[in-house]
């Protein structure tokens, strides 16, 4: 399908997910990953802290507000949770964490789950696959718009992870 794979290997796609234990049979199945060189220890706060905000184009899913760029020392996040917040408005939830490892929300019909695999001595591959029920003529554009966001989101990610560490 067009859009369903960026920055991910082929064993990467073929990896079992947790958001994979929530849709059965999804119409759509999109990977996404980046190469963060930085320990998992240095990722995950970053990826936790996709609770206060989106962490793509800020002037797009969050009216304009900038997603903070320095860590606000959150509690690990928890299942029930709300997954994020985007134009002030608290959205989704979390259905499953691993902290250190993985968290898998829901938001909008679909399943993502945000995985961290430890790669080398200090290079984490920051990993996103996203799962969905929908009509099968709309999972490709669905597919496109996700990896627009997603792409953009993992890439902030990986430079604040990588700029907290060097600090």
């Amino acid at each position: 399908m067009i859009g369903d794979r960026w920055g991910v290997t082929r064993n990467e796609t073929t990896r079992s997910y947790p958001c994979d234990d929530f849709v059965a049979s999804p119409a759509l199945q999109a990977w996404r990953g980046v190469s963060v060189a930085a320990p998992p220890a240095a990722v995950w706060p970053w990826v936790a802290q996709v609770r206060l905000a989106p962490y793509s184009y800020d002037w797009l899913d969050n009216l304009g507000r900038r997603s903070p760029r320095e860590l606000q020392g959150l509690s690990e996040p928890h299942v029930g949770e709300a997954f994020t917040t985007a134009g002030g408005r608290k959205l989704g939830r979390i259905v499953s964490v691993d902290p250190g490892r993985q968290l898998t929300s829901t938001i909008m019909g679909a399943f993502m789950s945000y995985v961290l695999v430890p790669w080398e001595r200090t290079t984490t591959r920051l990993l996103l696959k996203v799962v969905m029920q929908t009509p099968r003529w709309a999972a490709p554009g669905l597919s496109v718009g996700d990896l627009i966001m997603a792409r953009r989101q993992l890439l902030n990610l990986k430079q604040l992870a990588e700029r907290s560490r060097h600090r």
